[in-house]
């Protein structure tokens, strides 16, 4: 069961209708200088700041985000993938998927409650899930229509399916940046390798001869 704040536990008590908005925080690698940078976006209508870890974010709104899915929370280690559907390639998208690169980028969302008479905020946001970014497709449809664009977020139990490192081969290390550590891995093994003036060899040591003397 989920603790709220004081604030939070009495406004759901009340059992009055409930305004509330999601936050979705993104962190990612800038394609052109490759500094990670971040940004953030919400389903309200307009630019806010919220605090959040005694951070300020600014988060973009302006009816970016199409809406969001109901989370679903369960114990064990099922990968659940949650999208989150957003109204055409507005800049702040085409920054995300183009000018960043997406791929297994950190999202954290967060959820604030508002007084729907008041449109003041009850409390400080709180987060509701920690993950990365699976996929992000964009579909691009007939002259006429409207791009649509869904990113797919999974939890942290996504890194439980990662391979061992026994599987990656030279070949996939060098699209991580030219990675060679891998480069002689055929051969592991199955080389000679000198110590100082001790000669290490993986081939086996030769059978010992047996001499039988003459009569």
């Amino acid at each position: 069961m989920r603790d709220y704040d004081a604030n939070t536990a009495a406004y759901l008590a009340d059992r009055t209708a409930a305004h509330i908005h999601i936050l979705y925080w993104f962190k990612a690698k800038n394609r052109t200088t490759g500094a990670v940078e971040t940004l953030g976006l919400w389903t309200g209508d307009d630019h806010q700041d919220f605090t959040i870890g005694g951070d300020v974010r600014t988060y973009y709104g302006a009816g970016t985000v199409a809406g969001t899915e109901t989370l679903t929370y369960e114990t064990g280690l099922s990968v659940r993938t949650h999208r989150i559907p957003f109204k055409g390639l507005k800049p702040e998208i085409e920054q995300l998927l183009k000018g960043y690169d997406p791929r297994l980028a950190p999202v954290e969302m967060h959820r604030v409650f508002y007084d729907p008479d008041t449109a003041q905020q009850i409390a400080p946001p709180t987060r509701i899930f920690t993950g990365s970014i699976d996929a992000a497709p964009v579909t691009v449809p007939a002259k006429g229509g409207t791009v649509k664009v869904e990113v797919a977020v999974v939890g942290a139990a996504r890194s439980l399916t990662i391979p061992l490192s026994l599987k990656k081969s030279d070949e996939v290390q060098k699209l991580r940046g030219g990675d060679r550590f891998r480069r002689y891995i055929d051969v592991s093994g199955q080389t000679d390798v000198w110590w100082g003036e001790t000669r290490a060899s993986t081939s086996p040591p030769p059978a010992p001869v047996t001499t039988v003397p003459e009569r």
